[in-house]
């Protein structure tokens, strides 16, 4: 019988299963064993990742929705959310995960638009001019209206049509190894949403399966891929997973189609519904080396005019010069000027992504305090629009802040002194509660 750390491991490996039943016990039972002493949850610090992609989309490790919330509370995190491709359906189950084992939780989605007034300028979609990817931020619940599921349904649709054209088109090239997207792709994941970094890992598998001898295995994929693929990158290491991409999917592969302005709808119509459902409008910011992110005060003002109104930044991933780090500053800088609170966390979909960015390095540590601050306000308008509607673009909040200074110190406020166990609280408020009435109420 299992005891101890080796219990502990196997409560937490199975936290990954696709069987949410399972997920759900597993978490339960880590829970217990904290509580019980036998696993110590340090007190929360100053750490932050609101972008950490599940395997409801695509993550390197395989990590569930409540994965994440375990590891994240595990380690003391001030906030932790999740972002998925396309979906919010690991949404509720990690505000469920949070809730029981006392983590500030949020979450939202990841999706890709049109930006007609850059529509021949690359955004943040290298080589796609007018394309960017574009995300939500503080979405209170994966429970929609009619219409707003009819929308999020067309995103998915969107994405499924594009794989599945896509992979006809690679399975020409890549003959004999051939997919099946139903049987072959769509079984890595939990909730049929295939990324193409799920149809990369099913094409290295089926090579593996199709090539038994290993230098037959190299001698196929270095022919296809016009590169020498060694051994050590064999069967799908991420070296190997990377150049099927790039050589097969991405911009001049045999397998990329260059997307047009009716490929996605427009960022305007993508904001409306992420605002009629509750949540933030969120800007993702590359490294300011493209066209348009030149351009940072134009972007930034036609973004908000569509109804942006945060930044997402991936600093670990995108921050990797003295130039990007002085473009990441400006940007920064500007932002807070403008008002817009700064998301940031390091999207755990490729190896070597570290869970949490490193708050200390050259880069970032002026302005941890930032990202913290911008990390309160979206969790304090989760809580406050999952409780009544009170949100961060909620009419309440139209009419009790004038200024988006005084919206932000509010909300991070709220988001600081509000803790996971609290809810109880909010129950029945009423529509012309006042700010400073619902900061006392987070009080012990």
């Amino acid at each position: 019988m299992l005891q101890g750390i080796a219990l502990i491991d196997e409560f937490e490996k199975r936290l990954d299963s696709f069987d949410a039943f399972e997920r759900r016990q597993a978490l339960e039972a880590l829970k217990e064993e904290a509580t019980s002493g036998q696993i110590a949850l340090p007190k929360a610090g100053q750490e932050v990742n609101l972008h950490c992609h599940t395997f409801f989309s695509y993550n390197c490790y395989g990590y569930s929705p409540s994965k994440i919330a375990w590891l994240g509370r595990k380690r003391g995190m001030a906030v932790a959310g999740i972002v998925d491709f396309d979906v919010l359906d690991g949404l509720d189950e990690f505000f469920d995960a949070a809730s029981l084992i006392g983590l500030k939780g949020c979450g939202g989605f990841e999706t890709r638009v049109f930006v007609p007034e850059f529509a021949k300028s690359v955004i943040n979609s290298p080589g796609e001019p007018g394309i960017a990817y574009h995300s939500a931020s503080g979405m209170p619940s994966a429970k929609l209206s009619d219409a707003q599921t009819l929308f999020i349904n067309r995103l998915r649709n969107i994405s499924s049509t594009r794989n599945t054209d896509l992979i006809q088109r690679v399975n020409e090239y890549l003959k004999p190894v051939v997919l099946d997207y139903e049987k072959e792709v769509l079984s890595l994941t939990p909730s049929g949403n295939a990324t193409e970094r799920h149809i990369c890992l099913a094409y290295a598998r089926k090579a593996q399966n199709l090539f038994a001898e290993r230098k037959q295995l190299a001698d196929f994929w270095s022919e296809k891929l016009k590169i020498d693929v060694s051994s050590p990158d064999l069967p799908e290491g991420q070296k190997l997973l990377d150049t099927i991409r790039s050589r097969t999917m991405k911009q001049g592969s045999v397998g990329y189609v260059q997307p047009d302005k009716g490929a996605f709808p427009t960022m305007q119509e993508v904001n409306q519904f992420i605002a009629e459902a509750g949540g933030i409008p969120t800007l993702p910011w590359l490294n300011g080396t493209s066209q348009a992110e030149q351009q940072i005060e134009r972007l930034l003002d036609v973004v908000m005019k569509s109804g942006v109104a945060a930044i997402n930044i991936v600093p670990a991933r995108n921050i990797t010069s003295d130039e990007k780090i002085d473009n990441f500053k400006r940007t920064v800088q500007l932002a807070d000027k403008l008002g817009l609170p700064i998301i940031v966390g390091t999207e755990m979909n490729r190896p070597g992504q570290s869970f949490v960015d490193d708050f200390e390095s050259k880069a970032l540590s002026s302005l941890a305090d930032v990202f913290l601050r911008g990390a309160y306000i979206v969790y304090g308008h989760t809580v406050l629009q999952r409780a009544a509607g009170l949100g961060y673009l909620s009419e309440w909040a139209e009419s009790n802040f004038k200024y988006t200074a005084e919206k932000n110190e509010f909300y991070e406020q709220f988001g600081r002194l509000f803790s996971p166990g609290q809810e109880y609280r909010l129950v029945h408020l009423q529509k012309d509660i006042k700010p400073e009435e619902l900061l006392k109420l987070t009080g012990d």
